[in-house]
């Protein structure tokens, strides 16, 4: 109505009306240019950012699948299984002096290990694994124990390992040669059922238990136990590891094992000769002693381990007799060995076949004696001079070749009377774990 021209107004009003009608619309419109004026001196309002809602993290699935060589089930509540097993397939040849004659001399071979079983956790601390060998068509029960860990202990009952030394404890998936140091075989060393406890601390872990005897043996009624104890110093010197360790055994035989044999074969399983073997010694205790030393160093690595066995024998004087080896290893390829809780672990493959890469390569020398001779025992003693060549194309797969040079004296095996000579054994494994 402002924009009406005056003219079309006055044909309505009179004059005096028109120019009330004028004189209001000036006033009016004079407010309003007040108003504006006043309008723009008002700040602009604030406006309240709101704070930002911290983004979420996806929860973790309630149950998780993980590949470690086989597919490994963990829940948030802390259970968890896996399936674990190995197979190792041998072949090898013994050559010995022309004179003596026996089906194992020559070619063998055999399914060395079949192993199937699995582990886990369980709420609380808890731990279980079960595991048995089926090669030799046969079932052989082998670990069965449970355990409980707090903090640094830990505990375990059931069927395990007695602490013997660094090879023995470390799996046969990982050793250096198809076979351990003579004398952890001789000296008998098995899984025995019992009750232990382990404590770790910066670089210090002491080990003990006390055991009975392998479940099979049970089953016959034996009375037997033992005493067990091993500890372990591994510190790091700069990029070295190192490992010294000492362990000792005393173990009463019981009512039904009055005797015992120490023996051992040439390097190789599939080979049932021995050269060295005590006659059976009727017995009523034994009592073992070890030491062990290892380095790893980038590429580079060795061990050593002794172990004196002495016999209780009543009546007699009590024989000592002793084992032990030296070893040097080499990766050709940019690997490590690893090492973890007092015993050599899995090597994981930098540059493995099928990425690029030629696996792992690896060789190894190794000097191992065995005396089994002592207060008037004449079981024969073995020098060895090995060498072994290791390839790991990818994690969980092996195939490894040895040699070994095995020089005797007082061999309980004559050849034509003569019983200090030398023996030649080649073995190979093909081997998967997971």
């Amino acid at each position: 109505m402002f924009s009406l021209p005056a003219t079309a107004h006055a044909q309505a009003m009179s004059a005096e009306e028109a120019a009330a009608l004028r004189a209001e619309l000036a006033a009016l419109r004079a407010k309003v240019e007040t108003l504006e004026a006043r309008l723009d001196q008002v700040p602009p309002p604030v406006v309240a950012t709101p704070a930002p809602v911290p983004a979420r993290a996806p929860e973790a699935p309630a149950t998780q699948i993980k590949w470690k060589g086989a597919p490994e089930i963990k829940t948030a509540d802390g259970w968890s299984f896996k399936p674990r097993g190995r197979i190792q397939v041998d072949a090898a040849h013994v050559g010995a002096p022309g004179a003596i004659t026996d089906s194992a001399l020559g070619f063998s071979n055999e399914l060395r290990r079949v192993r199937m079983g699995f582990g886990g956790t369980m709420p609380g601390g808890f731990g279980y694994k079960v595991e048995a060998d089926f090669a030799e068509s046969d079932v052989v029960l082998l670990d069965a124990f449970m355990t409980y860990h707090d903090g640094p202990l830990k505990l375990t009952v059931g069927q395990h390992n007695t602490f013997q030394g660094l090879e023995e404890l470390s799996s046969s998936n990982d050793t250096s040669f198809i076979e351990r140091a003579a004398f952890t075989d001789a000296f008998n060393f098995i899984r025995r059922a019992g009750i232990s406890a382990e404590y770790s601390t910066g670089a210090l872990l002491l080990q003990g238990g006390v055991f009975t005897d392998n479940f099979a043996a049970l089953d016959s009624g034996n009375d037997g136990y033992s005493f067990d104890g091993r500890v372990v110093y591994a510190p790091k010197a700069g990029n070295t590891q190192l490992h010294f360790g000492g362990s000792a055994h005393w173990r009463k035989l019981g009512d039904t094992v009055p005797t015992v044999r120490y023996r051992q074969r040439p390097l190789v399983h599939s080979a049932d000769i021995r050269f060295v073997a005590t006659p059976t010694i009727e017995a009523e205790a034994e009592t073992g002693f070890g030491a062990e030393a290892a380095f790893i160093r980038g590429r580079l690595h060795g061990a050593a381990e002794a172990f004196w066995q002495s016999v209780d024998r009543p009546g007699f004087a009590d024989p000592q007799f002793f084992g032990g080896s030296v070893e040097m290893g080499l990766f050709l390829t940019d690997d490590s060995r690893a090492y973890k809780d007092g015993i050599f672990k899995e090597i994981h493959v930098k540059n493995p076949v099928g990425s690029g890469g030629i696996g792992a390569w690896q060789i190894n020398l190794r000097y191992d004696h065995l005396d089994l001779n002592d207060a008037g025992i004449v079981g024969g003693k073995q020098d060895g001079y090995m060498a072994s060549l290791i390839w790991t194309p990818i994690d969980y797969v092996r195939f490894m070749v040895n040699y070994a040079r095995l020089q005797y004296r007082d061999a309980v095996i004559p050849a034509d009377g003569d019983r200090d000579y030398g023996v030649d054994s080649v073995g190979a494994r093909a081997q998967i774990v997971f």
